[in-house]
């Protein structure tokens, strides 16, 4: 009766909700189940097998186990989850008749974010579970085999240490290969649905990079493997919360997202008492009140437990009233409490209802509240109900309650970076973020103490003239990307198509656009004598002998490499000496390019007390921009170098001025980047007047003209209004019939370079099973010339390189055949000639025929040998026939 009335509490007159409640009640009942024992015995038979109890505890208490375990973890109360599941139940028949609208599961409105800390410690307390199930095992054995021997079975403090250190690294070593790999190794999964990924390196190629690692947030590996595209979605309700711009194009596009500017993260769950004297104050009716509850009332929730009902007449006033006090600070209402109030309407919207939330992992920003006139933060859930305007001017008396803090609130940091970006189209926007965080910039001001696999630095940066207001607040001169570049939007020459563009030769050789990288490498002589696990023995040591004058400017007495030494290809870069043979022995560089001996760091152990076995080398590589180096702008108009053009044979203008880039302008009209066009009219005033300008998106409108602001300053300082010049052929110094728009733009190189890349290969290692080249660049392997270039040379008719490519370079071979046989196995070396003048050095002869008279030796490929032998193994015999 109780369960009956909980549920049709407010629903007195919905007969059809009654009639439903009376069935299920009334199937519980022919299960001969009245009384909550007996239920709960029902309940512990049926589950006792899948919940690993101890084999004393009762069916009650399995079923006690199973509530307080699986069913609202939230809620410690049997009470508090019979009532959410009260709740639940009214919300899904509302649901059912059509009175409320549907949920969805993707709307960042109903997420929370699963932060690296409690991912950690969800594995540290599945682990120690896990643990203690196994320190009984061991118990168990231990008294079990005390019990055998004849001996008393007590548990001692000597068991029990035993038992404790057998096996702790259950613990340890799982967290540990969560850190270092990214996989988890846990049974349940976490609740994540992936089991791989779950940290990734915090990547320092630039500042941007590394601040991007730490904003970005991730939906998770299971839903890149989906067919819909519902969770890749960008939804109304992730305004202000999750950037619209910055997120990866290809497959992990719309999962990988990263928080706005001023999104925050709780971090703390906040002390909620005042809250619920507030709300009882308020006229909250709590749920065992004896009134009765009818339609006009509305369910009022905390963290997800069911606290009361409130009159619907007073709904509005009592969350205005909370979020008041919230606002100003006052009765210790907590800054991060979220209120969402839903109000009942006439049509079928979200379920009515109060909801309160104080827990951690919830997004939050900050808004204006007008009323209080001071800061609020709101979360995703409360925001979909409040009324917040952008600007002053869209202020609406009476209904507006809140106001943007500025307008570029809805974008990341790294999106507010870009100069102009609403003059841009989207998808710019977007190769923007992602090439800002490819960039060979400023990635640290102590690389002397770092020891990255890879570091790029760019040597001659540049603050930009162009910017946002926020490249100031993030103090981006400090980590400098880029080049202030004189770009000129000329098809000059041809070798600009394709977006491919043309460095001025002189600029480079001045150091334009000059970068380096530091390349660390680890020589463990452990590693190297094969040493492994704890021991301490000690194999090699560095030094080498002084009459060793083959190590001289190279290597030093405590073998060690000289700072600054220049090495090549196969230079000894250390030496090292056998303890037992006295051998000295020596460590080559195996790069192609040339480098510089930047730094050496000795690595110990952590008490610091073993013998010097590891030092980390650390090499300074220059690296000029040369072709097919790739260059961009903050627009996301990407390119390659395609040529270095002699100064002499550049275009210049009247004064004399020669552009340090040339830029195809067939770059313009599909990609729709306007804003370039307008940074390079602002770069041009800021260095005539010799300031920086303002690229903060929204400040320009169609009342106030960027391009008619910048060409007025253009044309104070003499300059064409329209950002153009007369501009001269440097061929033959004829005046050029257009009109050139020319002006400044700061560029940025990208980490692609062609050094990095380029593959080439004459003879090198090839397959011992197919004898035909390795794959991979580092294995110094080829590039596969699969089927569809196999059709692209027949398409073209030069069919003779075939044989050229999958034939003489590949796994050419002189192989025997009989010619009566048609075998390609059966013939074999019958003899060796040691007089190689009388005859071949080997003679064949068939098996079959048992006659060297029809052996003849023809080219096949290896694999085919490889193949028909194969074949053999399974009784399958190949003929070939042989014409003479």
């Amino acid at each position: 009766q109780y369960i009956f009335n909980e549920l049709t509490k407010g629903k007195q007159n919905d007969t059809y909700f009654k009639g439903c409640v009376t069935n299920m009640l009334r199937l519980v009942h022919d299960e001969n189940l009245y009384t909550s024992k007996q239920i709960k015995k029902y309940i512990g038979e049926r589950f006792r097998t899948r919940c690993h109890c101890p084999e004393w505890f009762t069916d009650e208490e399995i079923a006690d186990y199973l509530f307080r375990e699986c069913i609202a973890i939230h809620l410690n109360s049997t009470q508090d989850k019979f009532n959410l599941l009260v709740f639940m139940t009214r919300k899904l028949f509302a649901f059912a008749k059509g009175e409320c609208a549907p949920e969805n599961p993707d709307n960042p409105m109903f997420h929370e974010i699963f932060l690296s800390g409690h991912i950690y410690f969800t594995l540290l307390l599945e682990r120690l579970s896990l643990y203690l199930v196994s320190v009984k095992q061991v118990i168990d054995k231990l008294l079990l085999t005390a019990e055998k021997s004849g001996n008393r079975s007590v548990l001692t403090s000597t068991i029990l240490k035993k038992a404790l250190t057998a096996k702790y690294s259950e613990i340890t070593r799982p967290l540990e290969y969560l850190l270092t790999t990214g996989n988890l190794r846990s049974k349940s999964g976490l609740g994540l649905q992936q089991m791989a990924g779950i940290t990734v390196m915090a990547d320092k190629i630039n500042w941007w990079r590394f601040l991007s690692h730490f904003r970005a947030v991730h939906r998770g590996q299971f839903f890149a493997e989906m067919k819909t595209t519902a969770c890749r979605k960008l939804y109304p309700e992730a305004w202000g919360f999750l950037c619209p711009v910055h997120t990866p194009d290809g497959s992990p596009c719309g999962l990988l997202n990263h928080l706005a500017e001023m999104c925050l993260i709780t971090n703390h769950q906040s002390t909620i008492r005042s809250v619920l004297e507030i709300l009882s104050n308020a006229g909250v009716q709590p749920l065992d009140c004896p009134i009765i509850i009818d339609d006009s009332y509305l369910n009022v929730s905390l963290d997800g437990k069911m606290i009361g009902y409130l009159k619907e007449i007073l709904a509005a006033d009592v969350v205005n009233q909370l979020r008041t006090f919230k606002a100003t600070n006052q009765h210790k209402i907590p800054p991060t409490l979220e209120i969402g109030f839903i109000p009942k309407t006439d049509k079928a919207t979200q379920y009515p209802g109060i909801f309160l939330f104080s827990t951690p992992a919830r997004m939050m920003r900050p808004v204006f509240n007008l009323k209080t006139q001071s800061l609020e933060l709101i979360g995703t859930f409360e925001q979909v109900y409040l009324d917040i305007c952008v600007t002053a001017t869209e202020l609406i008396p009476g209904v507006t309650t809140h106001q943007e803090l500025k307008e570029t609130s809805i974008l990341s940091v790294l999106a507010t970076q870009i100069p102009f970006p609403d003059f841009n189209q989207s998808p710019r926007n977007m190769y923007s973020c992602q090439m800002g965080k490819q960039t060979m910039g400023t990635p640290s001001h102590t690389i002397k103490y770092r020891s990255d696999n890879k570091l790029y630095t760019i040597l001659s940066p540049q603050s930009c003239l162009v910017r946002p207001v926020a490249h100031d607040y993030y103090e981006g001169d400090n980590y400098p990307l880029g080049t202030n570049a004189v770009v000129a939007v000329i098809s000059y020459t041809g070798y600009d198509m394709e977006d491919a563009m043309i460095l001025n030769k002189a600029s480079v050789e001045r150091g334009f656009k000059h970068g380096s990288i530091y390349k660390t490498e680890i020589v463990d002589l452990r590693e190297l004598a094969g040493v492994k696990g704890k021991s301490t023995e000690i194999v090699y040591q560095f030094g080498r002998k002084e009459d060793n004058t083959s190590l001289d400017g190279f290597v030093d007495l405590d073998g060690l490499p000289f700072i600054g030494t220049k090495v090549e290809y196969e230079s000894p870069i250390c030496s090292y000496i056998d303890s037992s043979t006295g051998e000295t022995k020596v460590k080559k560089y195996k790069s192609m390019e040339t480098a510089f001996i930047y730094d050496v760091k000795l690595l110990g152990n952590d008490s610091g007390r073993s013998v010097l076995q590891s030092v980390a080398i650390t090499y300074w590589i220059h690296r000029p921009p040369i072709i097919g180096d790739k260059f961009a702008n903050r627009h996301g108009q990407k390119g390659v170098c395609s040529v270095l053009w002699p100064q002499e044979n550049m275009p210049f203008t009247e004064g004399g001025m020669t552009p340090d880039i040339i830029f195809n302008p067939h770059g313009f009209p599909s990609r729709m980047t306007i804003g370039q066009m307008i940074e390079s009219m602002a770069g041009k005033t800021a260095s005539m007047y010799g300031t920086v300008h303002d690229a903060t998106p929204f400040v320009f409108s169609e009342e106030n003209v960027a391009s008619d602001y910048f060409g007025k300053l253009l044309e104070n300082v003499g300059f064409n209004y329209y950002g153009t010049e007369r501009m001269y052929s440097g061929v033959d110094g004829r005046e050029l019939t257009a009109d050139i728009f020319i002006g400044v733009i700061y560029y940025i190189r990208l980490r692609h370079m062609v050094g990095d890349k380029y593959q080439v290969r004459s003879t090198g290692p090839i397959d011992q099973l197919t004898h035909q080249p390795v794959k991979g660049r580092k294995r110094a392997g080829g590039i596969r010339f699969g089927e569809m270039e196999r059709d692209s040379l027949l398409a073209h008719g030069t069919s003779f390189l075939l044989q050229d490519r999958l034939f003489n370079n590949s796994d050419k071979t002189i192989a025997f055949i009989c010619q009566k046989c048609c075998s390609l196995i059966s013939p074999y070396c019958a003899a060796i000639n040691d007089n190689y003048d009388t005859g071949p050095k080997k003679s064949w002869k068939c098996r079959l025929c048992d006659s060297s008279e029809h052996i003849r030796q023809i080219a096949i490929p290896y694999v085919l040998q490889f193949l028909v032998a194969e074949l053999a193994a399974v009784n399958i015999k190949v003929k070939f026939e042989v014409k003479s």
